[in-house]
């Protein structure tokens, strides 16, 4: 409201500033020897920048809106050629009353001079007359034009960022049930196999869960936060975790009061559990993270690679792929993703410009 309210002011003073230059020009030329600008002189310039304002006010408070706007081009032309004529008409009378009731007394040789030499036809200066006010007109369509370019260009922008908004949130609305429909899954299987474990890991939860609820409606969190909440993640997630599988975590104590969009490295450290332990062989999850210098995070895991059959549909696979739209939405050009497949070993990175 306060911008639109400055912008308003600000092309008001424009304007006034602009049409304040045009009537004072007589002050700045009338110069010569012996001449000033006089009550009588002014008024007979006055007339014609004011034919001048009522063109392009006509024009821009409402014939480019009620007719060129709305595709009305020949009314347009026409009501212009009539406002033109009617004008210059006007301007042509004026001039010459003005010029034989109220122009002050010429010197009697600068008056003979004046006669002497050849005077132009009359309709020379109506027709420079109408094309100044022609180019009002053109002025006044250009001045239009372009300020309604830059309002549509604006409402564009502003109509990105609300759809870039809501897919946003409706990306973090999918990251929720996802993250819980996993954490789930796995204290229901420490129920069969501990249920101390699976007792600890439903108050660890509890706890997580308000991180999520509250922190996740924020666009960013300090690092740190961040960084505890992966560690509590990983250590509910290893309370399942069979003895054949090796698990190793490097995460900083320190985030140096960076900040971060919440839970971007949880669908990585999810698809590590969900697809690179075995229960019969053995696996490994190798976890690590590193801020870099420039402030930038990276964040290597790499896990042996059991994936899931076709009829297991834990977490559904949707992770990764709204892990890599919402770094389009928030990190765009600002982050590498990798993913793939070497030597049985799945290994993903993200590096992401804070």
């Amino acid at each position: 409201m306060q911008k639109t309210q400055n912008k308003k002011i600000l092309t008001g003073a424009i304007h006034v500033l602009g049409w304040g230059i045009f009537f004072a020009l007589p002050f700045f030329f009338y110069r010569g020897e012996g001449v000033s600008i006089t009550l009588n002189r002014y008024l007979g310039y006055c007339f014609v920048p004011l034919s001048c304002l009522i063109i392009f006010y006509t024009n821009f408070l409402w014939l480019i809106e009620r007719q060129l706007f709305r595709r009305k081009v020949s009314a347009f032309i026409l009501s212009n050629i009539v406002l033109v004529m009617l004008l210059g008409a006007s301007l042509h009378f004026w001039q010459d009353f003005h010029r034989k009731h109220l122009s002050e007394p010429t010197p009697k040789a600068l008056k003979e001079l004046q006669e002497s030499l050849p005077r132009p036809p009359r309709y020379v200066f109506i027709a420079r007359d109408m094309m100044l006010m022609a180019l009002t007109v053109a002025l006044s369509v250009a001045i239009k034009m372009t300020g309604g370019w830059y309002e549509t260009e604006n409402e564009k922008q502003e109509l990105k960022k609300a759809q870039a908004e809501a897919e946003l949130q409706n990306l973090k609305s999918q990251l929720n049930p996802h993250f819980l429909f996993n954490t789930l899954n796995n204290i229901y299987s420490l129920i069969t196999i501990n249920q101390d474990k699976a007792q600890y890991a439903v108050h660890d939860l509890s706890r997580m869960l308000r991180h999520v609820l509250y922190e996740n409606n924020q666009h960013f969190v300090s690092v740190d936060k961040e960084f505890e909440f992966m560690k509590s993640y990983i250590e509910l997630m290893s309370l399942r975790l069979p003895k054949s599988t090796r698990l190793e975590v490097s995460i900083p104590e320190r985030g140096n009061r960076a900040m971060i969009a919440p839970l971007l490295f949880i669908p990585l450290i999810e698809n590590a559990f969900k697809h690179g332990v075995s229960s019969t062989q053995e696996s490994f999850i190798n976890i690590k993270l590193e801020l870099q210098e420039n402030n930038r995070l990276n964040c290597l895991v790499e896990n042996s690679n059991y994936p899931k059959k076709d009829n297991d549909r834990s977490g559904s696979g949707i992770g990764l792929t709204n892990l890599k739209r919402r770094l389009e939405l928030l990190y765009p050009g600002k982050y590498i993703f990798k993913a793939e497949t070497l030597n049985n070993r799945f290994i993903t990175e993200l590096l992401i410009q804070l």
